[in-house]
C-alpha cells in the first residue's frame, strides 16, 4: 500500500503541473521535492483522488487545459494546499493525546467539478486513530467504532479507509466540490520513550513545500499548545524542544507550552520535546479513579507506576541471555540481516560477567553452543562468526522446540537473572499449547526465564508474542518494515535486560475483595523504561501502598507509594491502549466469546480501535444533523436497520477494522516474506494507462486533438506507413496480452 500511494502522490504532483496560478505562479512541486525518496505523508495530509485528469484546472482562474486521453488507474493523488494547522497535545505519564485541526482548499480541481479526498494520518510511537471529523460544503463527517459483527464489511483492509503504514491510516472523504475548503479534526494518541532519565515524545509534523497556498499575500498560521501532566508532585522542567515554545504555566508536576506564529512556510520537521522529573531516585505513585456513568464494568480503577529516575547509582543485574532467532525461509534478505545486525550489536553490550547463547531455528535448531558462554572479546567473535556462517534463511518455523532447549540451558541458573529474547515473523499452529508450557515455568519464582518477543510484519500473531511476554514477565515489541528492525530489536534487549530490580510485590493487592491486574504478573523494573502497573478492583484500597523487589546486590528494597484519586488525571483513557491489547491476547488464549465482548465494549467506550470492533465513517448533511444521543442509539443499539434502510440525513460508510489480526498460519507455511502482505501486483490496464501517461503527458500538455491531426495530414507516405505498422504492432501486442490473460484465468 505505501508503495503504491507514494507513486499515486508522485504521479498527483505531475498532474498539478496543469494548474494555471497567472501571476502568483508557483515552483515545479516535483522539482521540490526531488531529493525525496518517498512521497509518504510525515504530518497530516489531504489529497484530491484524480481519476479524470480533465478535472486537474484552477477553480479561481480557469485557463486552456489540452484533452487528456485515458483515466488515472490508480487515482493520482494530489496534495492540496494547506490554509491554517493547530496541534494541542496532552501529555500524561506516558501517553500522548495529540488533536490536529486543519482546513485545506481543494485548489487543483475545477470549480464544476467534484472528487474525493483522501486524509492521511501518520502517528508516532505506538500510535491508535482516535477520531476524525471533517466538514465540506455543507456536509459534515465523523468516525465511530462499532462492534465488528455489526459492520456490513469484516475485512481489515477497506477501499476508503486503510494503513499506509502500521502507523499511518488513510480515509476518504466523498465527492468534494473543488474551489472549497475542507476542514479537519483529527484525533490520535501515541506512547513516549523514556531514555536517560527523561521522557520524550515525537508527533509528525513535517509538511512538504508544495502544500504552501500559492499567493504572497495568503496567511500561513501556525499553533502548538503542550501540557504535560507527569503524574507526580516532584518538579518537572523541559529538557530539549524542536520548536519555539513560550511558558504559559509551571507548578509541581505540570507544564503549559504554546507557540502561534503566522509563518512563511509550514513546519518541515517533526514535533519533539522531553522533560525530565528532578530526582535521583526512583520514584512512583497510585492513581484511582470511579468509573464513569457511561462505564459497563462498575468496579473501581487503578494504576500504580515506578520510574527509575537516575541509573547511575543503582546496578543492574547479572544476566543469562538467550536469542532465539527465527531463520525460515521468509526471513530471507534484510528481516534476517537486521536482525543478525541488531544480535550481533546486542551481544556487544553485555558485561564480561553475563553468560549468552544463540538458538536459530527453522523447522529444527541450530545451538551456537552446547553450554552458555562468558561474553567476552573472544566469545562474540566466534558467535559473530557463527551468525555468518549459519544463519541462512530456509526451511519453515517451530517455535516450540528452541524454546524447551533455552529452558533446559537455563534450567540451573542461580546468581543471576535469564533471560530469553524471541525474534519471528511466522505464526505456528501450537502457540497456544506453547503459552500453556510457558506457564508451567511461570511458578518457578526469581528464576524463572524472563521472556521479551518481538515480532517482524503481520504473519505472525502479535497477540501470541504479547501472552507469551506477560507469562515470562518479560517485553515485546514489532517492527512492521524491516528498516525498523535493527533499531528496535536493539530498543528492547536495552529496556528488557537493564533489570535494576526484580520480583516485585505489592502488599495491598491481596487485601482487595477482587482483582484484575494488567499484565496478569508484574514484570521486573528496567532502567531503560518505567513500570506501570493496573487494573480493576472491588474493595476499599489504603492510603498508601508498600512495593516490595529485590535489588541487584540481592538485598531487599521497599518504597511507600502515596494513593490519591485522579481528579485531573483521565485514568480510563491513559490505560485504554494498555487494557484492550492485554485482554485481547487473553481472549485469543482462552477463547473466551465474553472477553471478545468485553474488548468490543471497551473499544467503543474508549473510542480505541481493537480486533473486534469496526470503524465507520457517518456522513450527515448540514440542517439534518441528529442530536449525539439518537446519534449514539442509531449506531450501537438500530446498527441492523441501519444495514437495511439508512435514514435520508445519515450515510454510514464501513472503513473496516483497524486491528492487526491473529498472524497467517498460511503466508508462514508459505514462507512469504515479512512486508508482503502490502504489495499490489500490477494490472496491465493499470501498467498500459501509467505508461500512457508517463510518456505521453508532456506532449499532451502541449498539443492539442486538432493541432496533431493537422500535423499527421502533413506527413509524407513514408512516415504514414511506419506510423501504421507501429500502431498494429501496438494493436497485436494488446491482443496477445488479452488472450494471455483470458487463458490464464
Amino acid at each position: 500500500m505505501a508503495a503504491e500511494f507514494s507513486s499515486c502522490v508522485e504521479y498527483g504532483l505531475g498532474l498539478s503541473k496543469r494548474i494555471f496560478y497567472g501571476k502568483e505562479s508557483v515552483p515545479d512541486p516535483l522539482a521540490m521535492t526531488r531529493s525525496s525518496k518517498s512521497f509518504l505523508p510525515e504530518a497530516p495530509m489531504v489529497y484530491a483522488v484524480v481519476t479524470n485528469p480533465e478535472i486537474v484546472e484552477n477553480p479561481d482562474i480557469p485557463s486552456y487545459q489540452p484533452y487528456v486521453h485515458g483515466l488515472c488507474q490508480p487515482p493520482a493523488l494530489i496534495p492540496l494546499h494547506m490554509h491554517g494547522i493547530a496541534m494541542e497535545i496532552e501529555v500524561y505519564l506516558d501517553t500522548a493525546f495529540v488533536t490536529v485541526s486543519g482546513t485545506w482548499r481543494v485548489h487543483c480541481v475545477s470549480s464544476a467539478k467534484r472528487c474525493d479526498c483522501r486524509v492521511a494520518v501518520p502517528m508516532g510511537e505506538q500510535g491508535s486513530l482516535l477520531g476524525v471529523e471533517a466538514e465540506a460544503a455543507g456536509r459534515s463527517y465523523r468516525t465511530q467504532l462499532i462492534a465488528a459483527e455489526d459492520s456490513t464489511n469484516g475485512e481489515k483492509v477497506g477501499k476508503d479507509g486503510y494503513f499506509l503504514k502500521r502507523e499511518a491510516y488513510t480515509l476518504k472523504v466523498p465527492q468534494v466540490d473543488g474551489g472549497s475548503l475542507l476542514s479537519f479534526k483529527i484525533r490520535w494518541s501515541q506512547k513516549l520513550l523514556y531514555h536517560d532519565g527523561h521522557f520524550s515524545l515525537s508527533v509528525p509534523f513535517s509538511f512538504p513545500a508544495y502544500v504552501n497556498p500559492a499567493g504572497k499575500n495568503v496567511s500561513k498560521r501556525e499553533k502548538i499548545f503542550l501540557n504535560v501532566n507527569a503524574g507526580t508532585n516532584m518538579d518537572i522542567s523541559c529538557k530539549s524542544t524542536s520548536h519555539p515554545l513560550k511558558d504559559e504555566r509551571h507548578q509541581s508536576g505540570k507544564l503549559s507550552f504554546s507557540y502561534e506564529a503566522e509563518v512563511q512556510s509550514w513546519s518541515s520537521a517533526a514535533f519533539s520535546f522531553s522533560y525530565t522529573v528532578h530526582t535521583n531516585d526512583l520514584y512512583g505513585g497510585v492513581f484511582l479513579q470511579s468509573p464513569i456513568l457511561s462505564d459497563f464494568d462498575d468496579r473501581e480503577m487503578f494504576c500504580f507506576y515506578l520510574i527509575p529516575g537516575n541509573t547511575q547509582i543503582r546496578k543492574v543485574f547479572k544476566k543469562q541471555v538467550i536469542f532465539i532467532v527465527d531463520m525460515s525461509g521468509s526471513m530471507l534478505g534484510d528481516p534476517l540481516e537486521n536482525a543478525k545486525n541488531a544480535l550481533l550489536a546486542s551481544l556487544s553490550k553485555l558485561n564480561v560477567e553475563d553468560t549468552f547463547n544463540i538458538i536459530a531455528f527453522n523447522g529444527e535448531v541450530h545451538l551456537f553452543s552446547s553450554s552458555m558462554e562468558l561474553a567476552t572479546d573472544k566469545a562474540i567473535l566466534k558467535a559473530k562468526n557463527w551468525v555468518d556462517a549459519n544463519l541462512i534463511a530456509n526451511g519453515g518455523t517451530n517455535i516450540l522446540l528452541p524454546l524447551r532447549q533455552a529452558m533446559m540451558l537455563l534450567a540451573k541458573t542461580v546468581d543471576s537473572i535469564p533471560f530469553i529474547f524471541l525474534i519471528t515473523d511466522g505464526a505456528v499452529e501450537d502457540e497456544r499449547e506453547i503459552c500453556n508450557f510457558m506457564k508451567g515455568y511461570a511458578s518457578a519464582g526469581s528464576i524463572c526465564p524472563r521472556i521479551s518477543t518481538f515480532g517482524i510484519g503481520l504473519y505472525c500473531n502479535h497477540y501470541f508474542l504479547q501472552m507469551l511476554a506477560q507469562i515470562g514477565k518479560g517485553y515485546y515489541d514489532a517492527a512492521y518494515d524491516s528498516g525498523s528492525i535493527e533499531y528496535r530489536m536493539q530498543r528492547l534487549f536495552t529496556s528488557a535486560s537493564s533489570v535494576i530490580l526484580a520480583n516485585i510485590t505489592v502488599e495491598a493487592l491481596d487485601s482487595l475483595d477482587s482483582l484484575e491486574l494488567c499484565p496478569s504478573h508484574i514484570p521486573d523494573l528496567s532502567s531503560g523504561s518505567p513500570l506501570i502497573m493496573s487494573g480493576r478492583y472491588e474493595g476499599s484500597f489504603p492510603d498508601s501502598i508498600k512495593v516490595h523487589g529485590t535489588l541487584a546486590d540481592m538485598s531487599n528494597f521497599v518504597i511507600d507509594l502515596k494513593v490519591q484519586r485522579s481528579k485531573d488525571f483521565p485514568l480510563d483513557r491513559v490505560l485504554a491502549r494498555r487494557h484492550i491489547d492485554m485482554l485481547t491476547a487473553h481472549a485469543w488464549l482462552s477463547g473466551s466469546k465474553e472477553l471478545e465482548e468485553k474488548v468490543s465494549k471497551l473499544s467503543k467506550q474508549t473510542r480505541v480501535p481493537s480486533e473486534y470492533s469496526c470503524m465507520i465513517l457517518l456522513q450527515t448533511n448540514e440542517g439534518k444533523k441528529a442530536s449525539e444521543s439518537v446519534m449514539i442509539q442509531e449506531v450501537y443499539n438500530k446498527i441492523t436497520k441501519w444495514k437495511k434502510t439508512q435514514s435520508s440525513s445519515q450515510k454510514m460508510i464501513t472503513l473496516g477494522n483497524l486491528g492487526i489480526g491473529f498472524g497467517n498460519l498460511t503466508a508462514t507455511a508459505q514462507n512469504k516474506a515479512p512486508g508482503s502482505e502490502e504489495e499490489k501486483a500490477a494490472d496491465a490496464t493499470e501498467l498500459l494507462v501509467k505508461a500512457a501517461s508517463n510518456c505521453c503527458s508532456r506532449a499532451l500538455d502541449r498539443v492539442c486533438c486538432m493541432c496533431f491531426i493537422t500535423t499527421c495530414s502533413h506527413m509524407n507516405n513514408q512516415c504514414a506507413i511506419v506510423l501504421t505498422q507501429v500502431c498494429t504492432a501496438l494493436a497485436c501486442f494488446e491482443c496477445f496480452n488479452c488472450c494471455f490473460e483470458l487463458c490464464s484465468g
